[in-house]
């Protein structure tokens, strides 16, 4: 049983919208709509017998008024007052027949209250008839003599006087009052989720790493706690990331610094040159890792996005490597703009290749190449290095992951692949370790054009190349 429920609910969950706003206003407008359905049916139910009792009067009076006239009439006047009835009042009356071919009046509870009425005015032996012959409208037998059956006639009263002819004057203002009540839904449930809006804004802004104004503390009771209690939270976030910024700068300042006389101490003492270099090659990892955690801790860049050469900021970056004699080449257009940060994708792409570095080594070439794809543009640093196994990509993107059993005797916090990850989703894009053919690992950062959104696609394994721009 239970799972006929979650079956039918499957189907309607497409189709409601998926705002608490149209939600709720949805609910509150079916709960309307059911209300005064229910409101109609409850004052016609009462309604209805009053205003039978009221017809029957009419139609009572009518027959008997017929009656009296035609009782009192000469003979030889009956039809001249019957043509004078029809003409004037709209009142048709024939005479019945055994051999009358009637068709009986819908079987409704207004019609049966009404007959009811009637023949408890007019007697038992009152008939009644939707039809008459071929005429149609509403037909009532009476007797000139109640007790004399031969003397019968047949009255047809016009519709219009038994229809309720203020059935559709209820029905718009109904419809009015339904308006009326649903625009004051919608500005009742709007006035809950403005603050919720509000506070969905303000969480995003506080999940990129801005700091949200501050959310009125109005409202609803429920509403304005949530309203404090998140202020109170993004007061102490500010507070923790300015902490935070203190304890970086000075980081920097108290290990760097001791770092840069250690290893002018190494250079000058004296030893052999192996152990200099071994030991300022130690020095200058140690500093590198610093600068990782540094990078890591400050979390994603404040300053807006702007036009950024991908192409050119690649070339910038690798010239140190190949000035060093370092294998590294670059395949790019003469221009590949993108809104980004320079800084953070400079960083990115610097990390990228010296992890590539660190893995393959100095002496197997690293190729960089920077490509379009028609909606997003793409830098690739791939290298010759153990690469990564297919269901350990998502773990390598987690801070402080490294893959021993794949990469041994490498040094480093793993925080490398962590930050430009993190850079990657400041910028809406996304980063894609692939395996690449003949071994080693493509390394592709995607960012979203201007005016494209960001591609959930991952590139090809085995697209080697992509679109050039």
């Amino acid at each position: 049983m239970s799972s006929f429920p979650r079956a039918l609910a499957a189907p309607l969950s497409r189709w409601l919208p998926r705002s608490l706003l149209w939600q709720t206003f949805l609910l509150v407008g079916l709960l309307l709509i059911v209300a005064l359905g229910v409101w109609s049916q409850i004052f016609r139910y009462f309604q209805e017998p009053a205003r039978a009792r009221d017809v029957a009067q009419m139609v009572a009076s009518v027959v008997n008024l017929t009656r009296t006239a035609l009782i009192n009439a000469d003979a030889g006047r009956r039809i001249d007052l019957l043509i004078e009835l029809a003409a004037l009042e709209g009142i048709r009356i024939y005479p019945a027949e055994p051999s009358d071919e009637i068709e009986p009046l819908p079987d409704t509870r207004p019609l049966r209250l009404l007959t009811a009425d009637v023949r408890q005015q007019l007697g038992e032996h009152t008939r009644f008839a939707s039809r008459w012959k071929s005429l149609d409208g509403f037909w009532i037998s009476f007797r000139l003599d109640p007790d004399d059956s031969t003397d019968e006639y047949w009255v047809m009263l016009p519709a219009e006087r038994i229809e309720q002819r203020n059935a559709f004057e209820w029905l718009a203002w109904g419809g009015a009052a339904l308006l009326v009540a649903l625009a004051g839904a919608y500005l009742i449930v709007s006035r809950i989720s403005r603050p919720l809006r509000n506070l969905t804004r303000a969480a995003l802004m506080v999940g990129s790493g801005r700091t949200p104004p501050v959310q009125e503390e109005r409202g609803p009771q429920e509403i304005a706690v949530v309203a404090r209690a998140f202020n109170r939270m993004a007061g102490e976030l500010a507070r923790t990331d300015a902490d935070r910024t203190l304890i970086l700068a000075g980081v920097s300042h108290d290990l760097r610094t001791p770092l840069a006389r250690l290893r002018l101490g190494v250079e000058m003492s004296g030893a052999p040159d192996g152990e200099v270099l071994a030991m300022v090659a130690d020095i200058e990892e140690m500093d590198r890792i610093i600068g990782q955690f540094l990078d890591f801790g400050r979390g994603d860049a404040q300053e807006p996005t702007q036009p950024v050469d991908i192409a050119a900021l690649a070339r910038e970056v690798t010239e140190p490597y190949r000035l060093r004699g370092i294998n590294v080449t670059v395949d790019a257009p003469d221009t590949l703009v993108a809104e980004a940060r320079a800084l953070p994708m400079r960083r990115a792409i610097a990390n990228l290749v010296d992890n590539a570095l660190r893995y393959a080594g100095e002496d197997m070439p690293v190729e960089v190449r920077a490509f379009f794809t028609g909606t997003e543009a793409c830098l690739e640093v791939a290298d010759r290095g153990p690469g990564i196994p297919p269901d350990q990509v998502e773990r390598m993107r987690h801070p402080f992951t490294r893959l021993e059993e794949a990469r041994t005797n490498t040094k480093g916090a793993g925080l490398g692949l962590a930050i430009v990850d993190r850079v990657m989703r400041a910028h809406h894009g996304r980063l894609d370790l692939l395996p690449r053919d003949g071994g080693g690992l493509r390394a592709i950062l995607c960012l979203p054009c201007a005016g494209t959104a960001p591609s959930q696609a991952r590139i090809s394994s085995n697209d080697g190349h992509g679109d050039r721009g």
